[in-house]
Protein backbone atom coordinates (compact mmCIF):
# COMPACT_ATOMS: atom_id res chain seq x y z
CA UNK A 1 0.00 0.00 0.00
CA UNK A 2 0.96 3.51 -0.60
CA UNK A 3 0.03 5.87 2.20
CA UNK A 4 0.42 9.65 1.99
CA UNK A 5 -1.53 12.98 3.57
CA UNK A 6 -2.90 15.71 1.57
CA UNK A 7 -3.69 19.44 2.49
CA UNK A 8 -2.30 22.78 3.81
CA UNK A 9 0.26 22.48 6.97
CA UNK A 10 -1.46 21.31 9.73
CA UNK A 11 -4.81 20.24 7.77
CA UNK A 12 -3.67 17.02 6.21
CA UNK A 13 -5.87 14.30 5.06
CA UNK A 14 -5.01 10.65 5.20
CA UNK A 15 -5.28 8.93 2.14
CA UNK A 16 -4.26 5.72 0.38
CA UNK A 17 -3.24 5.98 -3.55
CA UNK A 18 -3.82 2.74 -5.59
CA UNK A 19 -3.76 2.64 -9.41
CA UNK A 20 -3.79 6.69 -10.18
CA UNK A 21 -6.81 6.60 -7.14
CA UNK A 22 -7.11 8.44 -4.42
CA UNK A 23 -9.31 7.11 -1.31
CA UNK A 24 -9.81 8.81 2.06
CA UNK A 25 -8.80 7.60 5.48
CA UNK A 26 -10.46 10.29 7.42
CA UNK A 27 -13.33 7.94 8.22
CA UNK A 28 -10.96 5.61 9.78
CA UNK A 29 -8.26 8.19 11.27
CA UNK A 30 -7.55 11.62 12.18
CA UNK A 31 -3.93 11.48 10.88
CA UNK A 32 -0.91 8.84 10.10
CA UNK A 33 0.73 9.02 13.08
CA UNK A 34 2.06 6.75 16.03
CA UNK A 35 -1.75 6.14 17.31
CA UNK A 36 -3.00 4.98 13.79
CA UNK A 37 0.32 2.28 13.39
CA UNK A 38 0.33 1.16 17.00
CA UNK A 39 -3.39 0.23 16.78
CA UNK A 40 -2.88 -1.62 13.55
CA UNK A 41 -4.30 1.06 11.31
CA UNK A 42 -2.45 -0.88 8.49
CA UNK A 43 -4.40 -3.87 8.88
CA UNK A 44 -7.57 -1.58 9.06
CA UNK A 45 -6.89 0.07 6.03
CA UNK A 46 -6.42 -2.90 3.86
CA UNK A 47 -9.08 -4.72 5.05
CA UNK A 48 -11.43 -1.85 4.08
CA UNK A 49 -9.96 -1.01 0.88
CA UNK A 50 -10.37 -4.77 0.33
CA UNK A 51 -14.22 -4.46 1.17
CA UNK A 52 -14.58 -1.44 -1.04
CA UNK A 53 -15.12 0.48 2.02
CA UNK A 54 -12.87 3.50 1.17
CA UNK A 55 -14.74 6.40 -0.43
CA UNK A 56 -12.54 8.10 -3.54
CA UNK A 57 -11.58 11.39 -3.63
CA UNK A 58 -12.14 13.05 -6.56
CA UNK A 59 -10.19 16.46 -7.92
CA UNK A 60 -7.59 16.24 -5.05
CA UNK A 61 -4.41 16.09 -7.44
CA UNK A 62 -3.86 19.83 -6.97
CA UNK A 63 -3.32 19.58 -2.90
CA UNK A 64 -0.27 20.09 -1.45
CA UNK A 65 1.33 16.50 -0.47
CA UNK A 66 2.75 16.42 3.45
CA UNK A 67 5.25 14.54 4.71
CA UNK A 68 3.55 10.87 4.95
CA UNK A 69 3.36 10.38 8.82
CA UNK A 70 2.77 13.32 11.21
CA UNK A 71 5.30 14.70 13.55
CA UNK A 72 7.46 11.61 14.75
CA UNK A 73 8.70 11.52 18.22
CA UNK A 74 11.99 10.84 16.87
CA UNK A 75 14.22 10.91 14.03
CA UNK A 76 16.95 8.94 14.45
CA UNK A 77 19.58 9.01 11.45
CA UNK A 78 22.67 6.92 10.86
CA UNK A 79 26.13 8.78 9.57
CA UNK A 80 28.51 7.54 6.88
CA UNK A 81 26.59 4.37 5.98
CA UNK A 82 27.88 4.22 2.84
CA UNK A 83 31.45 3.67 2.14
CA UNK A 84 31.97 5.99 -0.80
CA UNK A 85 30.55 9.01 1.12
CA UNK A 86 32.79 8.35 4.32
CA UNK A 87 36.04 8.65 1.83
CA UNK A 88 34.45 11.73 0.32
CA UNK A 89 34.05 13.21 3.65
CA UNK A 90 37.48 12.08 4.72
CA UNK A 91 36.88 9.50 6.91
CA UNK A 92 36.90 5.23 7.05
CA UNK A 93 33.75 3.43 7.28
CA UNK A 94 32.81 3.14 10.74
CA UNK A 95 32.87 -0.19 12.56
CA UNK A 96 29.80 0.32 14.24
CA UNK A 97 26.81 2.95 13.26
CA UNK A 98 27.24 6.40 14.44
CA UNK A 99 23.52 7.53 15.57
CA UNK A 100 22.86 11.24 15.65
CA UNK A 101 19.05 12.58 16.05
CA UNK A 102 16.93 14.81 14.33
CA UNK A 103 14.17 17.11 16.07
CA UNK A 104 10.65 16.32 14.82
CA UNK A 105 10.01 20.03 13.43
CA UNK A 106 12.74 19.07 10.35
CA UNK A 107 10.10 16.64 8.91
CA UNK A 108 8.27 18.42 6.59
CA UNK A 109 6.31 17.60 2.81
CA UNK A 110 8.29 16.36 0.22
CA UNK A 111 7.60 19.75 -2.04
CA UNK A 112 7.87 22.40 0.25
CA UNK A 113 10.50 25.02 0.27
CA UNK A 114 13.79 24.73 2.54
CA UNK A 115 14.81 27.54 4.32
CA UNK A 116 18.18 27.91 4.45
CA UNK A 117 19.74 29.53 7.53
CA UNK A 118 20.64 33.11 8.10
CA UNK A 119 24.30 33.42 7.55
CA UNK A 120 24.90 29.75 6.09
CA UNK A 121 27.24 29.14 3.58
CA UNK A 122 27.52 25.05 3.66
CA UNK A 123 24.07 23.71 3.37
CA UNK A 124 24.12 20.71 1.38
CA UNK A 125 21.71 17.87 0.48
CA UNK A 126 21.49 14.02 1.24
CA UNK A 127 19.14 11.57 -0.56
CA UNK A 128 17.91 8.88 1.86
CA UNK A 129 15.99 5.51 2.56
CA UNK A 130 13.98 6.12 5.51
CA UNK A 131 12.36 3.44 7.72
CA UNK A 132 9.04 4.02 9.46
CA UNK A 133 8.71 2.10 12.70
CA UNK A 134 5.44 0.34 12.95
CA UNK A 135 5.27 -1.05 16.75
CA UNK A 136 7.47 -0.52 19.31
CA UNK A 137 11.12 -1.99 19.40
CA UNK A 138 13.10 -2.30 22.19
CA UNK A 139 15.98 -4.73 23.36
CA UNK A 140 15.45 -6.76 20.45
CA UNK A 141 16.71 -10.14 20.46
CA UNK A 142 17.98 -10.32 16.58
CA UNK A 143 18.33 -8.50 13.21
CA UNK A 144 15.95 -10.87 12.14
CA UNK A 145 13.12 -9.64 14.51
CA UNK A 146 13.36 -6.32 13.18
CA UNK A 147 11.26 -6.34 9.99
CA UNK A 148 8.06 -7.51 12.23
CA UNK A 149 8.18 -3.39 13.38
CA UNK A 150 8.64 -1.63 10.09
CA UNK A 151 5.23 -0.22 8.84
CA UNK A 152 6.93 0.88 5.60
CA UNK A 153 9.80 3.15 3.41
CA UNK A 154 9.81 6.65 2.68
CA UNK A 155 12.12 8.71 0.88
CA UNK A 156 14.22 11.35 2.42
CA UNK A 157 16.71 14.62 2.40
CA UNK A 158 18.63 14.94 5.57
CA UNK A 159 19.50 18.44 4.40
CA UNK A 160 22.61 19.18 6.76
CA UNK A 161 24.59 23.04 7.79
CA UNK A 162 27.89 21.57 7.05
CA UNK A 163 29.72 24.59 9.34
CA UNK A 164 27.35 24.11 12.07
CA UNK A 165 27.97 19.92 11.94
CA UNK A 166 31.66 19.55 11.62
CA UNK A 167 33.05 23.18 12.81
CA UNK A 168 30.79 24.01 15.24
CA UNK A 169 29.79 21.06 16.51
CA UNK A 170 31.22 20.09 19.04
CA UNK A 171 31.79 16.79 18.41
CA UNK A 172 27.58 15.83 18.18
CA UNK A 173 26.25 16.27 14.62
CA UNK A 174 23.01 17.63 15.14
CA UNK A 175 23.70 21.27 15.27
CA UNK A 176 23.90 20.81 11.42
CA UNK A 177 20.75 19.19 11.20
CA UNK A 178 18.07 20.74 13.10
CA UNK A 179 16.79 23.41 11.26
CA UNK A 180 13.38 23.59 10.77
CA UNK A 181 12.17 21.82 7.31
CA UNK A 182 15.84 20.14 7.07
CA UNK A 183 13.96 16.57 6.45
CA UNK A 184 11.77 17.16 3.54
CA UNK A 185 10.14 13.42 3.74
CA UNK A 186 7.53 11.26 1.13
CA UNK A 187 5.14 11.58 -0.82
CA UNK A 188 4.34 8.33 0.38
CA UNK A 189 4.84 5.70 2.32
CA UNK A 190 5.23 2.47 1.27
CA UNK A 191 4.74 -0.77 2.83
CA UNK A 192 7.31 -3.73 2.78
CA UNK A 193 5.37 -5.74 0.75
CA UNK A 194 5.77 -3.26 -2.66
CA UNK A 195 9.30 -3.06 -2.39
CA UNK A 196 12.43 -4.69 -2.20
CA UNK A 197 14.49 -2.36 0.59
CA UNK A 198 17.58 -4.13 -0.12
CA UNK A 199 17.97 -3.10 -3.78
CA UNK A 200 16.73 0.83 -4.31
CA UNK A 201 18.27 3.09 -6.36
CA UNK A 202 18.42 6.47 -5.02
CA UNK A 203 19.10 9.25 -6.98
CA UNK A 204 19.40 13.24 -6.61
CA UNK A 205 19.98 16.59 -8.64
CA UNK A 206 20.80 20.11 -8.23
CA UNK A 207 19.04 22.89 -10.88
CA UNK A 208 19.02 19.59 -13.26
CA UNK A 209 22.28 18.61 -12.84
CA UNK A 210 23.14 14.73 -11.79
CA UNK A 211 24.70 14.64 -7.80
CA UNK A 212 23.76 11.33 -6.27
CA UNK A 213 23.24 7.66 -8.19
CA UNK A 214 23.54 4.88 -5.79
CA UNK A 215 21.55 1.95 -4.22
CA UNK A 216 20.79 0.69 -0.64
CA UNK A 217 22.73 -2.36 -1.98
CA UNK A 218 25.80 -0.43 -0.60
CA UNK A 219 24.59 0.03 2.85
CA UNK A 220 27.29 -0.91 5.51
CA UNK A 221 24.40 -1.55 7.99
CA UNK A 222 21.07 -2.96 6.75
CA UNK A 223 17.65 -1.89 7.13
CA UNK A 224 17.53 -4.76 9.67
CA UNK A 225 20.66 -4.50 11.66
CA UNK A 226 20.13 -0.93 11.89
CA UNK A 227 16.54 -1.27 13.67
CA UNK A 228 17.43 -3.86 15.71
CA UNK A 229 21.21 -2.11 17.24
CA UNK A 230 19.37 1.04 17.40
CA UNK A 231 17.06 -0.84 19.58
CA UNK A 232 19.61 -2.01 21.58
CA UNK A 233 20.26 1.53 23.07
CA UNK A 234 17.07 3.31 23.01
CA UNK A 235 13.37 2.56 22.12
CA UNK A 236 12.15 2.95 18.52
CA UNK A 237 8.15 4.09 19.10
CA UNK A 238 5.44 4.46 16.61
CA UNK A 239 6.12 6.72 14.00
CA UNK A 240 8.98 6.94 14.83
CA UNK A 241 11.53 7.65 11.52
CA UNK A 242 14.68 6.25 10.90
CA UNK A 243 16.95 8.20 8.14
CA UNK A 244 19.94 5.36 6.93
CA UNK A 245 22.66 7.44 5.29
CA UNK A 246 23.26 8.70 2.10
CA UNK A 247 25.86 7.96 -0.81
CA UNK A 248 28.52 9.72 -2.52
CA UNK A 249 27.68 13.03 -4.19
CA UNK A 250 27.27 16.09 -1.96
CA UNK A 251 28.88 19.10 -1.38
CA UNK A 252 31.18 18.34 1.45
CA UNK A 253 32.87 16.09 -1.27
CA UNK A 254 34.17 19.55 -2.75
CA UNK A 255 33.12 18.05 -6.04
CA UNK A 256 29.83 20.71 -6.18
CA UNK A 257 29.37 23.39 -4.41
CA UNK A 258 27.12 24.42 -1.35
CA UNK A 259 23.35 25.42 -1.33
CA UNK A 260 21.90 28.99 -1.87
CA UNK A 261 18.95 30.71 -2.78
CA UNK A 262 17.12 30.51 -5.76
CA UNK A 263 18.80 26.41 -6.42
CA UNK A 264 16.46 23.59 -6.73
CA UNK A 265 16.85 19.83 -5.47
CA UNK A 266 15.06 16.84 -6.76
CA UNK A 267 15.65 13.39 -4.99
CA UNK A 268 14.32 9.92 -6.04
CA UNK A 269 14.09 6.59 -4.53
CA UNK A 270 12.63 3.96 -7.36
CA UNK A 271 9.27 2.96 -5.85
CA UNK A 272 9.39 5.49 -2.96
CA UNK A 273 8.53 8.14 -5.07
CA UNK A 274 10.45 11.97 -5.97
CA UNK A 275 10.66 15.29 -4.39
CA UNK A 276 11.19 18.46 -5.08
CA UNK A 277 12.70 21.64 -3.25
CA UNK A 278 13.25 25.41 -4.10
CA UNK A 279 15.61 26.34 -1.13
CA UNK A 280 15.19 29.98 -0.16
CA UNK A 281 16.63 32.60 2.23
CA UNK A 282 15.36 33.46 5.45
Amino acid sequence: MKLARLGPVGEERPVLLDGGRTYDLSGLTADLDGAFLAGDGLGTVRTAFEAGELPELKDFGAQRIGAPIARPSAVVCVGMNYAAHAAESGSQPPETPILFLKTPNTVAGPDDAVTIPPGSERTDWEVELGVVIGTRAAYLDSPADSMAHVAGFVLGNDVSERQYQLVDSGGQWSKGKCAPGFNPVGPWLVTPDEVDHTSLRLRSWVNGEPRQDSTTADLIFGVEFLVWHISRYLTLEPGDLIMTGTPQGVALSGKFPYLTAGDVVELEIEGLGRQRQEFVAY
